[in-house]
């Protein structure tokens, strides 16, 4: 039976689907860009002065304790609804892992390694270039993965203040006590995020290797 409405709803609205997926996407893909560009460069500087990596890692770590709702209904107060309250909470949840990965990631390159680097007379940009970030890549993967997947669950809840996407699907389902339309939006988030996770996975080892 539930079979039966998946499919009938495929075929009565699969544009429209597809719309809700390209907003999800969107909207996922914009918020851990953001989140990179603020987080691995904030990641590099902390773990060159410990007390400001002190001070960084417990903002970010407090940022993580938040939850994303309560965020977006903050940020409404502020913004309005719409996608930019939506991106904004996204956002503050995506830069902590980064963040902290990318500390790890740079605190764990041997110190030999650079004393090597400098004896064949690298500069610090070299150093950093051909040393410390191809060293700490993996870890600011991680980052980045877990990053993603949190933020592609979370878009879900960006429906709550009108920026679309698959959570759309997911609160209908719920209001209408529609089965068939929330396991269409919740398996539509899980198999993205999974397919992220295995990407991103893949990309980590061939780092690594």
């Amino acid at each position: 039976m539930v079979f039966d409405q998946i499919l009938q709803y495929f075929q009565a609205n699969l544009n429209q689907y597809l719309i809700y997926v390209y907003q999800h996407l969107g909207l996922s893909v914009q918020a851990i860009g953001i989140s990179c560009l603020i987080g691995i460069p904030l990641g590099y500087i902390s773990h060159k002065h410990r007390k400001l990596s002190q001070m960084i890692t417990l903002s970010s770590q407090a940022l993580r304790i938040i939850p994303s709702l309560a965020v977006l209904f903050l940020l409404i107060s502020f913004i309005g609804v719409g996608r930019a309250p939506a991106l904004i909470a996204l956002v503050l949840l995506g830069i902590p892992p980064i963040l902290v990965n990318t500390t790890v990631g740079f605190l764990e390159v041997p110190a030999v390694m650079i004393e090597t680097g400098k004896g064949l007379g690298m500069t610090d940009r070299e150093l950093l270039k051909r040393v410390k970030i191809p060293l700490a890549f993996p870890f600011m993967m991680t980052g980045v993965k877990l990053a993603l997947v949190e933020i592609i669950s979370s878009a879900t809840l960006a429906t709550y203040i009108g920026a679309g996407g698959l959570g759309t699907l997911i609160f209908t389902g719920l209001g209408l006590n529609r089965m068939d339309l929330l396991l269409i939006g919740g398996v539509s988030v899980a198999m993205i995020a999974f397919t992220t996770s295995i990407f991103l996975d893949y990309i980590i080892k061939r780092s690594i290797n």
